[in-house]
């Protein structure tokens, strides 16, 4: 697919031996900000062109994303998808998230605020947190073209720190809707009838 981390859903080829992955939050240091700020100087100039691109790629790598989204779920044709004009819009939202949270990497409470109603948005949507990672890896790949030279390890590692403290925060939010839901569901103690009055 042109892209080595493309479907890695941003794990290290070592997650598999360190099971501490999905448990320890993603720590963002100053140098990862520094580097993202940086580096969206250059990203933003071509914002639309990334979105579609990181979509179209998504699609290409991870069909089963498309059931997400009603609107795409039956084109097969990624021609189309790359011309199509709600296809750029959702890419421009999404985009517009990242910007935001680059904005907010110097106040962390304010990033996290912003992640947390987008994983509670996720659900209401019915997007679950399997796919998050998927989009962070597609965005690296799209947008490492667009940096040529600028681009290097340690400035993907950034941008994966990122998408991992993000979408780490999506999920818990998501999970804590999705049993906020479950609890409202469930008879209350005072509808369930009281055993001790049921005894003959």
């Amino acid at each position: 697919m042109g892209c080595a981390i493309s479907g890695s859903g941003l794990a290290s080829r070592t997650a598999e031996s360190r099971n501490t992955e999905d448990e320890a939050p993603a720590r963002l240091t100053p140098d990862h900000i520094q580097l993202i700020k940086e580096s969206w100087k250059v990203i933003q100039e071509d914002i639309a062109k990334v979105g579609i691109i990181m979509f179209v790629r998504l699609f290409e790598t991870h069909p089963e994303c498309k059931d997400v989204f009603f609107l795409f779920r039956d084109v097969e044709d990624l021609e189309r998808l790359r011309t199509s004009r709600e296809l750029r819009a959702h890419g421009l939202r999404v985009m517009s998230f990242i910007e935001k949270s680059v904005a907010r990497l110097d106040q962390l409470e304010r990033l996290e605020t912003l992640a947390r109603e987008l994983g509670k948005s996720h659900f209401r949507y019915n997007a679950p947190p399997k796919y998050y990672g998927y989009v962070g890896a597609e965005f690296i790949c799209a947008v490492r073209p667009v940096l040529k030279d600028r681009w290097t390890s340690e400035l993907e590692q950034a941008w994966k720190t990122l998408f991992q403290y993000v979408t780490g925060i999506m999920k818990d939010a998501y999970l804590e809707e999705e049993r906020s839901k479950h609890n409202h569901t469930l008879p209350s103690s005072k509808e369930r009838p009281d055993k001790r009055n049921t005894a003959i």
